[in-house]
């Protein structure tokens, strides 16, 4: 093989090794939303109980991410975005990414159900299958429609927060949910309009690789359609609010008006500007998601305070 650094296995692994397993920049995103989540919901959690449910939860996402790069060795070390991870750069084992992953998995899982309840336990167990094997060992490379059917497990760590608070499941958490999963396919099918040949190169049946790049603007812009909807009207559940409606509006227009704008342009268009617009509505979206929920903060916050609602 060409691939020096698959088989080099003489580097020793390094704690900032098994870090990156963990996917940090995707563990922000399930921190986050799972933080927003508890703080959102009715019933108070001790500051403890909080932080220590977060931890775990955090470390339930990261053994999601080990397990997915243990599984997709073979992908990452065809792809430009991922051969620099661990196993396809020879500094870790797949055999260690998978005990690691199931290590986390186990122990975040376990102590999430003895620290706050059952159910929250129980459900971060099912996140962590669902990612793992419902999405990375089938859906992945079986169908166009993974991004969308496995946005599901990046969608779930409100609710899970949510039932540490509560014990269960409420339309206000089916509604974080709901903004999460319409929200998945838009930004990652505007990733894979940029990234070329990666996904194709490595086997992924990805929108763009099987419909073309132009079936994937459309899809693009109409989850924008279905999604607006369904990110404002969250705004007259019990955690909405005036701030939150404002802040939905405003960031859904935008968004609303970038999917247009990406399905008007042309491939040769996009390619000769390098998809710089693609590239920046990538980022936005981004920001449209932390803005959604940080508004969700916002009005918990003035609830607090007997400010926030209707």
């Amino acid at each position: 093989m060409s691939d020096i650094g698959y088989l080099d296995h003489s580097k020793e692994a390094q704690f900032g090794d098994f870090v990156a397993l963990l996917k940090p920049r995707v563990m922000s995103l399930v921190v986050f939303t799972a933080m927003v989540g508890l703080l959102v919901a009715p019933n108070p959690v001790h500051p403890f109980v909080g932080f220590v449910a977060i931890l775990f939860i955090a470390l339930g996402g990261g053994a999601s991410g080990a397990l997915n790069m243990w599984y997709d060795a073979d992908i990452d070390r065809v792809m430009r975005r991922t051969k620099g991870r661990p196993i396809p750069a020879g500094r870790v084992t797949e055999g260690e990414a998978l005990g690691f992953g199931l290590a986390l998995a186990g122990i975040s899982c376990v102590m999430l159900a003895l620290a706050s309840n059952l159910f929250s336990g129980l459900f971060l167990a099912f996140t962590i299958f669902f990612y793992a094997v419902v999405y990375t060992m089938w859906l992945k490379r079986s169908t166009p429609q993974n991004i969308v059917i496995g946005g599901a497990a990046g969608a779930f760590p409100p609710m899970i927060g949510w039932a540490v608070a509560t014990g269960g499941i409420s339309l206000e958490s089916v509604a974080m949910f709901a903004i999460i999963f319409l929200w998945t396919p838009p930004h990652f099918w505007s990733l894979a309009l940029f990234m070329k040949d990666d996904y194709s190169n490595a086997g992924v049946p990805m929108l763009t690789v099987t419909h073309g790049r132009r079936a994937t603007r459309k899809q693009i812009f109409a989850y924008t359609l279905i999604l607006a909807p369904v990110a404002i009207g969250t705004a007259f559940t019990s955690i909405g609010g005036p701030v939150y409606l404002a802040t939905a509006l405003v960031l859904n227009a935008l968004f609303i008006k970038g999917g247009w704008t990406i399905l008007r342009r042309t491939e040769e268009t996009a390619q000769e500007e390098t998809y710089r617009f693609e590239k920046r509505y990538f980022y936005f979206s981004l920001l449209y998601l932390f803005g959604h929920f940080l508004a969700l903060l916002v009005e918990a916050a003035l609830r607090h305070f007997g400010l926030g609602g209707w």
